[in-house]
């Protein structure tokens, strides 16, 4: 039974792959280097996400990771605000924790912005727990669950993770956790077909599959 639906918050809660895509685009003019098109953009982001930029083209010649990251996020943050959540989200989140089940946001994303990212939304009043990490470059999210986890002895098989990439999926798994994955986010349908799991088209799925209406894998 399903006592806790941890939730990836890019690409699976907020829609903010347009918003990612261009600003991928502008680190890549600031090096220098070709626009990417946003089917390439399905193709190649991922993580860690320093390896997503060298396949984007980013050579860091002109700049290094970290300033990038920074960059990223100064312009990321107030922007990602103006954006959409997906539809369905606040329902489903809502309904679960009506049937009992915790809500956790899990992201990679840094605390404080995750925060004020679910604030802004209204929805921070759904979850648990928000898990965010110590830093803007995405590194970091599968031990801060997994001393979460063990913080609060909590049962992996009683563990569903939501999220839109291969990486979330790996992170699932490392933990013992149910995956499902979202294919309306950051990474191509292709990519997430080929992977042996569960997948959504729409978050409200998320609800039958709790309750055990629908088979996953």
């Amino acid at each position: 039974m399903i006592k806790y639906v941890f939730w990836d918050f890019n690409g699976t809660i907020l829609d903010d792959r347009i918003l990612c895509w261009e600003l991928l685009n502008e680190l890549l003019k600031m090096e220098n280097k070709e626009e990417i098109s946003y089917e390439k953009y399905l193709d190649v982001f991922g993580f860690p996400i320093k390896e997503y930029y060298k396949k984007a083209g980013i050579e860091f010649k002109h700049q290094t990771f970290e300033e990038m990251g920074d960059y990223f996020i100064r312009k990321y943050q107030p922007l990602s605000l103006e954006q959409s959540l997906y539809e369905g989200v606040e329902k489903t989140l809502k309904t679960l924790k009506e049937m009992g089940v915790s809500n956790i946001c899990l992201s990679a994303s840094q605390t404080d912005n995750l925060k004020e990212q679910l604030r802004h939304f209204k929805i921070d009043k759904y979850f648990t727990e928000i898990l965010g990490t110590d830093n803007v470059l995405a590194v970091g999210k599968r031990d801060v669950a997994k001393s979460y986890i063990l913080e609060n002895k909590i049962e992996n098989s009683e563990c569903l993770l939501v999220g839109d990439t291969d990486a979330d999926y790996n992170l699932a798994k490392s933990l013992g956790f149910v995956p499902v994955l979202f294919l309306n986010g950051h990474q191509s349908k292709n990519k997430l077909e080929k992977l042996d799991t569960t997948t959504i088209n729409k978050i409200e799925e998320i609800i039958k599959i709790v309750e055990g209406k629908e088979a996953r894998k």
